[in-house]
């Protein structure tokens, strides 16, 4: 008698459960779930990917329909190749990766720039006292390779007080290295993104931080679609771009709780919240902030970049700006 009414109870607690789950669920909702792989072009697990993280931990892609597969690629390059070759609808790069991508051949448009700040600082320690790029001449300074964003970011830098790379000891040092022989004093300054700052301080650096834009203006990171995505399935963009964004709203308007629900989703990171807390308002401050509309390309500093690249032979003619980037995903309502 007692394990009847035991049942019962149970079996009533359930169906109300199940029946306050249907009332909470959209109509929509019961709609098949699209599935997409989503290329980026590092390990996810790199806080540089914080938006994304945030929006697949809080289902802003499956409030949107998606099921999102993150895959890592060769760097932003190979998501443009990838994307191009109809491998994958959506990728994560840099804004600029398009003028490489299109120089190419590689029918690519960045849909959404996270950010109106440079990815890329100078980063020095600070009892080497480098108040600009033109105390670097003769000093070693560490860059993850001679074909990343990071490269670039530092040429451009020097170009604006009269130096080149002949001036430099510029060493290729991979992803750790670019941090840890900045950390270990074999190198005065590295050019870094918010990440690697974190882990050279959290290594015991004491550094001074000088944006890229003060004296070259390169991008944020950015997502890229082919032409042919966005022409057949705008819808499908306009989807990944909003919830993207949305994670990255996020992070803008509380660091703290949004490292709670990262550190959650990507447990590698479980015991270091003060380091991405750190990481988050690093890129709030230096690369999300400033932004008049989230996502928003700027023409004027993509056509400067691009003016850079030719000049420095990384491409070898202009491409016409408007087949480089839409706005058509982050000022649609």
């Amino acid at each position: 008698m007692k394990m009847t009414r035991a049942f019962n109870g149970t079996r009533r607690a359930c169906l109300s459960l199940l029946a306050t789950a249907a009332l909470a669920v959209p109509l929509g909702a019961h709609a098949q779930v699209q599935e997409i792989t989503y290329l980026l072009p590092a390990p996810g697990t790199l806080p540089a990917f914080g938006p994304w993280m945030l929006a697949q931990a809080k289902g802003y892609y499956e409030a949107e329909g998606l099921k999102v597969n993150f895959v890592t690629a060769r760097g932003g390059v190979d998501v443009a190749k990838q994307i191009g070759a109809g491998n994958a609808v959506i990728g994560g790069a840099i804004g600029d990766t398009p003028i490489i991508a299109r120089a190419q051949g590689i029918p690519v448009k960045a849909v959404a720039v996270l950010g109106a700040g440079s990815l890329t600082q100078l980063v020095s320690h600070k009892d080497e006292k480098i108040e600009s790029p033109r105390e670097l001449k003769g000093k070693t300074v560490t860059v993850l390779a001679y074909t990343d964003t990071t490269y670039y970011a530092l040429l451009g830098m020097l170009s604006k007080v009269g130096l080149t790379k002949n001036d430099v000891n510029i060493q290729a040092a991979g992803p750790a290295g670019v941090w840890q022989q900045f950390a270990a004093k074999k190198a005065s300054a590295m050019a870094g993104v918010p990440d690697w700052t974190v882990s050279a301080m959290d290594a015991g650096a004491q550094v001074d931080i000088l944006p890229a834009d003060i004296y070259f203006k390169s991008m944020a990171q950015a997502i890229l679609a082919s032409d042919e995505t966005i022409a057949k399935n705008p819808q499908l963009i306009q989807k990944l771009v909003r919830a993207t964004l949305k994670g990255m709203k996020d992070i803008m308007a509380d660091p703290k709780a949004a490292t709670a629900v990262y550190v959650n989703h990507v447990p590698v990171h479980k015991g270091k919240e003060a380091s991405i807390q750190k990481a988050f308002e690093l890129f709030n401050k230096y690369v999300y902030a400033a932004q008049k509309v989230p996502g928003l390309m700027d023409e004027a500093r993509l056509g400067e970049l691009q003016k850079f690249y030719v000049t420095n032979g990384v491409v070898p003619k202009e491409t016409p700006l408007k087949e480089l980037y839409t706005n058509q995903f982050v000022t649609a309502k």
